[in-house]
């Protein structure tokens, strides 16, 4: 049961509540760390459907969101020399992402407080899941995107019956965003704030889940490491947490090794001795991965998870999309870079010839332009 919020930094306790701009205190020294739900206990965890209880807010599945299926990769892991590579599948979600998972959660604590306009600032994934799960609810959304938004996300957020609106750019569309959200009009599931904090924290609790799904798919035999495409953390920080929580309640003896792909140096730099409050600029073409900030629920994901984190480039992001197209995967290039980044850290000798490895695969590939 969810009993309060607390700071994944300096650790200070919160009521329950709505902490856009993180944790009260480190915003007021400076250094802004986000806040997570905090549980009283763990109840059993034996079945898929017990991972709700488990949820800062269990209600009743939206739109069939999670239990995303996890494949055996058999011939990518003989190439690599891996004892298991397994991926797990977010395309299969209603939208075809893994924002499926943060829209349901955002609707349910959207119901709960009584909001009636949600709000998301988006590239394409997060804007369509959550104009589909906030019609599904009879709740009204606005998505601000920029003109780079990809024709087929924008026809299926019209659809939805959201509003789009049009930022000259992603920093117009955070300041847009904090309007409304400091106003009350609208509320927020991602993030608004700079420096920031990452998405609202009862839309990054509905990523725990893939960590309790991989432990009742996998029992005794958890993978050894996991990577996952990151750019300010959220699913990184999810997935950390969620094991975090397994190993509380005993059911796992530690957590996984989880590593970052990001498409240019921001969190590397940091990881180097760079402040995270810096900017970091850099292009690339995967759209889903932009951003030039870092947020602390990266670091401290990679730091209690002793992960990696690399950069591969867009020509070997493509290479590693068409290599899971060729085993009947087709996902988008910012999923891709799971296995571009493995095939890195392998290189390094970071993951052993002995490990069993997850990527989250974040979205399918039909979506992009």
């Amino acid at each position: 049961m969810l009993s309060g919020m607390r700071c994944i930094k300096c650790q200070r306790s919160w009521p329950i509540g709505d902490y856009f701009g993180g944790c009260p205190a480190c915003a007021a020294a400076g250094a802004p760390a986000s806040v997570a739900p905090v549980f009283e206990s763990f109840p059993e965890l034996k079945v898929a459907g017990d991972i709700a209880t488990w949820l800062a807010y269990p209600g009743r599945p939206q739109l069939g969101e999670g239990n995303a299926p996890l494949l055996q990769l058999h011939e990518i892991a003989a190439r690599y020399n891996f004892k298991w590579l397994g991926v797990k599948n977010e395309g299969a979600n209603p939208t075809g992402s893994h924002k499926d998972r943060m829209s349901a959660a955002i609707v349910r604590r959207a119901l709960d407080i009584g909001a009636r306009t949600l709000a998301v600032a988006s590239s394409g994934n997060a804007g369509a899941s959550l104009a589909a799960f906030a019609a599904h609810a009879g709740l009204k959304c606005v998505v601000v995107t920029t003109e780079a938004m990809v024709r087929g996300w924008r026809k299926a957020i019209e659809l939805h019956g959201a509003d789009i609106i049009v930022a000259p750019s992603s920093a117009a569309r955070w300041d847009l965003v904090s309007l409304h959200a400091r106003s009350g009009e609208w509320y927020p599931a991602t993030n608004f704030m700079t420096p920031p904090v990452g998405s609202n924290p009862f839309a990054v609790d509905g990523y725990r889940a893939i960590a309790l799904e991989l432990y009742l798919s996998l029992g005794a035999e958890q993978p050894t490491d996991i990577v996952v495409p990151v750019s300010r953390g959220d699913l990184l920080w999810g997935l950390a947490k969620g094991y975090a929580d397994l190993v509380s309640a005993g059911l796992v003896r530690d957590i996984p090794r989880i590593h970052a792909a990001e498409p240019f140096p921001r969190i590397s730099r940091v990881m180097a001795g760079e402040d995270y409050l810096g900017q970091f600029d850099g292009r690339s073409p995967l759209l889903s991965l932009g951003g030039t900030t870092v947020t602390y629920q990266a670091i401290q994901a990679l730091l209690c998870s002793r992960g990696v984190v690399v950069g591969p480039s867009a020509d070997q992001t493509i290479a590693a999309q068409r290599e899971l197209a060729q085993a009947g995967l087709f996902v988008e290039s910012s999923s891709a870079i799971a296995l571009a980044g493995l095939k890195i850290l392998r290189e390094q000798s970071v993951i052993a010839e002995d490990a069993s490895v997850v990527l989250i695969l974040t979205s399918h590939g039909y979506k992009e332009g």
